[in-house]
C-alpha cells in the first residue's frame, strides 16, 4: 500500500504534471515557453474569448507580438530604403503595409487574449471597452494585466494550468 499516496496525488509523480495540463485545457498541453504562448494565441486561440489567460500567457503573447512587429517593421524599412521610397513622395509604403497587415491579422487574437486576461482576474471581458477612453483606458488595461491570477475557480473557468493554488 506504499504506492497509494503517490496514486492519490499526495506525493509528486513523473506523470502528474502532464496529466494536470491535459485536464485543465481544451487542447494539447500548456506551452512551457513564452514563444509557445504566442504561437498558441495566433493559431489555436485565434477567435477565443472564453476562459482565462494567466499573466505569463498574456505577457508571453505580447512580448513576441512586439518582437514580431519590430522585425516586420525592420524588414519593411529595409525594403523601403532599397526601393528608394524615402527619396520620393511615397515614404515607407512597404513598412506601413507590412505592419498594418500584421496588426490586422493579430487583432482578434490580441483582443481575445486581453479579454481572457480580464476574465482571469474575475472581471467581465466587457471591461476591455475602457480602452476606448483616451490614455486612461490603456493604463487601466495595463493595471488589469498586472493583477495576479485569481487562485480559485471563477465563472470563466478553473484556475489555469501552472498557477500555484
Amino acid at each position: 500500500t506504499s504506492a497509494a499516496p503517490t496514486q492519490a496525488g499526495n506525493a509528486p509523480s513523473a506523470s502528474a504534471p502532464q496529466a494536470q495540463h491535459f485536464g485543465r485545457s481544451s487542447g494539447p498541453a500548456e506551452p512551457t515557453d513564452l514563444w509557445g504562448y504566442f504561437w498558441r494565441g495566433v493559431t489555436q486561440n485565434y477567435f477565443n474569448f472564453a476562459g482565462r489567460a494567466r499573466r505569463k500567457e498574456y505577457w508571453g503573447y505580447f512580448l513576441f507580438w512586439v518582437v514580431s512587429l519590430l522585425v516586420i517593421g525592420g524588414i519593411g524599412l529595409f525594403a523601403d530604403n532599397e526601393m528608394g521610397n524615402f527619396d520620393s513622395s511615397v515614404s515607407a509604403a512597404v513598412t506601413v503595409g507590412l505592419c498594418g497587415t500584421f496588426v490586422l491579422a493579430t487583432l482578434l487574437p490580441s483582443l481575445g487574449m486581453t479579454v481572457r486576461r480580464i476574465h482571469d482576474i474575475g472581471l467581465s471581458g466587457w471591461l476591455y471597452l475602457v480602452v476606448l477612453i483616451p490614455t486612461i483606458g490603456s493604463l487601466i488595461i495595463l493595471v488589469f494585466a498586472l493583477i495576479p491570477t485569481q487562485a480559485r475557480e471563477n465563472q470563466w473557468g478553473p484556475v489555469p494550468a501552472g498557477v500555484r493554488v
